[in-house]
C-alpha cells in the first residue's frame, strides 16, 4: 500500500507538470524579461499520505524558500518524524524533529522560468535532534533466553542532502513539485555498531547513505521584479551554407578548368 500511495502521487504530478512542461519551449526570443522574486512556504504531502497506510511512520516537513535572484534562492527547512518498529525479538521507538538549510540553483533559463518553473538542484546541511528507546529486546542462545530494555536517550545527527527536482505553478501564487534526495551522514554521535535504527529527517541509520523521494505544495508571495538580460545564443552556421559555398568553388573551377 505505501508503494501503490507513492506511484498515485507520482502519477498526478506527472499529468500536471506535463503541460506545463511544453508551455515553456515556446519562448519568443527577448532582449529581456522581468523575473517576479518569490517567498514560497511549502509542505510535504507524501509523508502525511503514507502514514494512512502505514502507521509506523511519520514525517511532516515544511519548507521556506527566498528567491535572491533569478537563479539562487536561501532554503530553511524542518520536520518532525515519529517511527517504531518491531518484529519477533525486538522492538524499537524514535522520535524528534530536524532542521536543514542551504541554497538552491534554478538551472532554466529566466525567459524559461519567468518565476513560474523552477527546475534544478539543492545543497543543504541537516541536523536531526531526536530521542530513542528499545523497549524490548530477547535474545536466544545456547544457555537461554535473556531480555533486556535499553532506556531513552537523546541523540544527534548531521548530515549534508543534495536535492533534484521540478517546480510548477499551477495556480495563481500556488505551485506543485517533486524533489529526490541523496542524504550522506557526517556525524552519528554514536559508534557503527550502537547507531539508532532510524534518524529523523535522514533515514535509516546504519546507511552512510540514503535516498528520498518527496511531493511538495507551495503558497508563493511575491516581495519584488527584477529586470534579467537574456544573453543571445550564438548563430552557428549551418551544412546548407557550406554545401553552398563547396558547389559555388566547383562550379568556378571548373569553369575556369573549360577555359583553360
Amino acid at each position: 500500500m505505501k508503494r501503490i500511495s507513492v506511484y498515485i502521487i507520482s502519477f498526478l504530478a506527472a499529468l500536471i507538470c506535463i503541460p506545463s512542461i511544453g508551455q515553456q519551449d515556446k519562448v519568443t526570443p527577448v532582449d529581456s524579461v522581468i523575473v517576479p522574486l518569490k517567498i514560497r512556504a511549502s509542505i510535504e504531502m507524501a509523508g502525511p499520505v503514507i502514514y494512512l497506510t502505514d502507521k509506523n511512520i511519520l514525517n511532516m516537513e515544511a519548507s521556506v524558500i527566498v528567491d535572491l535572484n533569478e537563479k539562487r534562492s536561501l532554503y530553511f527547512g524542518g520536520g518532525y518524524s515519529d517511527y517504531n518498529y518491531s518484529q519477533y525479538n525486538y522492538s524499537f521507538l524514535s522520535k524528534g524533529s530536524y532542521f536543514k538549510a542551504g541554497i538552491d540553483f534554478n538551472i532554466l533559463r529566466p525567459e524559461a522560468a519567468l518565476g513560474k518553473y523552477w527546475g534544478g538542484i539543492g545543497i543543504h546541511y541537516g541536523l536531526s535532534r531526536f530521542t530513542s528507546e528499545t523497549p524490548s529486546l530477547k535474545h536466544d542462545n545456547y544457555w537461554g533466553s535473556v531480555s533486556l530494555t535499553l532506556p531513552r536517550q537523546l541523540n544527534w545527527c548531521h548530515y549534508l542532502e543534495l536535492s533534484g527536482g521540478f517546480k510548477v505553478e499551477v495556480l495563481r501564487n500556488f505551485s506543485i513539485g517533486w524533489l529526490i534526495s541523496i542524504r550522506k551522514l557526517i556525524y552519528t554521535g554514536a559508534p557503527v555498531d550502537l547507531r539508532p535504527v532510524y534518524y529523523p529527517g535522514y533515514g535509516e541509520g546504519g546507511r552512510s547513505l540514503t535516498y528520498g523521494l518527496g511531493y511538495y505544495i507551495s503558497y508563493n508571495i511575491p516581495f519584488k521584479k527584477i529586470k534579467v538580460q537574456i544573453k543571445p545564443e550564438p548563430v552557428e552556421e549551418t551544412d546548407e551554407n557550406a554545401e553552398d559555398v563547396d558547389t559555388g568553388n566547383t562550379r568556378n573551377i571548373g569553369r575556369q578548368g573549360i577555359g583553360d
